[in-house]
């Protein structure tokens, strides 16, 4: 896995240096056979995401039950509410730091080539049903499985969960590099690929600045709540930090990140407990960035994003980032629905937001395994004089 997340980060960045230098010479027709496979492969995600949360946020709930009552439900707490809080510090701030670098309306229909290069097909794959209607399913059937301990239906859907898996690592990921090799390549065609090049590297930019001042927050508020000096608390997580970096990865990152917390005076049983669930359940970084993507997307195309409308996506993205873990990219996939559901997102949008979220995929996931380590300071704080099988 740790390979292929590498290769995936390789593969994209060639992706869009080919795509940008083919799209200048290319003739139409190929183009257009781009486009085909490009609206296709759109229709095949928009199919699968509903699958992704049913198969995978289903029996992340449902084995909940199975965790150390208290201290379960104060780590999944507190990692909810750093993931949404992350998602409205990404707002606050790239909201008013991207006008200042980035031309509203930029990428616009009215503002880009009238140019368009048409499919040759367009075959529609309904989903199975929409993404606010599987979280709900996945939330009735898991707190089901729980009060009910069906332990057949939770065999069935971790053995479901499985076959998601295997198609989002052998078919979705594979696939991903040429979905954003066509959407570049057709942009190159029409004459805007300087303009997202361009705003591109300005807008990770203000992703990984966004992170790193979220992790200040982070720890000077966990430094706080347990004493501690936040800054050599965090100095600590570095090597966790740089190792999910270099791998995307938070689950991949676990034992580096298990060892930064005990530097940090978290006893073992403590951090035996809270990292890993963390690297399950808190994802802050892959929040931030991609609500950065979102927010600068929605400004380049001229978009409008109301607020309430926002916080709608930020509280429901939260929940489906659950389906992250263990799936490479999870945190987009689980959310690619809710920008075309809740956002509005148009296939080419969220193509966009894709690109931008997969050019530079690590510094999501070093902000989440740092973030653990601030969560597991508030805990020892409130669980550490216990043992853990006291608050079973």
């Amino acid at each position: 896995m740790k390979k292929l997340k590498a290769g995936l980060f390789v593969k994209v960045l060639l992706a869009i240096g080919g795509g940008a230098l083919l799209g200048l010479i290319a003739p139409d027709v190929l183009v257009r056979i781009f486009k085909t496979f490009n609206v296709l492969f759109a229709q095949v995600l928009k199919f699968i995401i509903p699958l992704l949360i049913l198969g995978l946020v289903t029996p992340a709930i449902a084995h909940v039950g199975k965790g150390a009552g208290k201290m379960l439900l104060a780590v999944l707490g507190i990692a909810y509410l750093s993931t949404i809080c992350s998602g409205f510090f990404a707002h606050l701030s790239a909201s008013r730091t991207l006008p200042l670098y980035l031309k509203a309306g930029e990428l616009s229909s009215e503002a880009v080539s009238a140019k368009e290069f048409l499919p040759y097909f367009d075959l529609k794959i309904p989903p199975v049903c929409d993404i606010l209607t599987a979280l709900l399913l996945s939330f009735m059937i898991g707190v089901g499985i729980i009060l009910t301990d069906a332990g057949a239906l939770r065999k069935g859907f971790d053995e479901f969960g499985k076959i998601v898996r295997l198609t989002i690592e052998r078919v979705i990921i594979p696939l991903l590099p040429w979905y954003v090799f066509t959407m570049i390549c057709e942009m190159s065609a029409r004459g805007v690929i300087a303009v997202v090049l361009g705003s591109g590297a300005k807008i990770i930019l203000t992703g990984i600045v966004l992170t790193i001042l979220y992790l200040i927050i982070q720890y000077g508020i966990a430094g706080a709540i347990a004493g501690r000096n936040p800054f050599k608390c965090l100095w600590n997580m570095l090597p966790a930090y740089f190792t999910a970096f270099s791998i995307c990865s938070s689950s991949a990152a676990i034992p580096v990140t298990s060892e930064c917390t005990r530097k940090n005076g978290v006893p073992d049983d403590l951090v035996d407990f809270t990292i890993p669930l963390c690297s399950t359940v808190h994802m802050c970084g892959s929040t931030i960035k991609l609500a950065v993507s979102a927010i600068a997307v929605a400004y380049l195309t001229g978009t409008p994003l109301p607020f309430a409308v926002y916080v709608h996506f930020v509280l429901m993205q939260g929940i489906a980032a659950v389906a992250a873990p263990g799936v490479m990219g999870g945190v987009l996939m689980a959310s690619v629905g809710l920008l075309e559901s809740i956002l509005g997102f148009s296939p080419d949008q969220t193509a966009l937001v894709m690109t931008l979220y997969l050019a530079l995929d690590g510094y999501g996931p070093a902000c989440n395994v740092t973030g653990d380590g601030a969560i597991a300071l508030i805990i020892n704080k409130f669980f550490g004089k216990k043992p853990l099988t006291a608050v079973q």
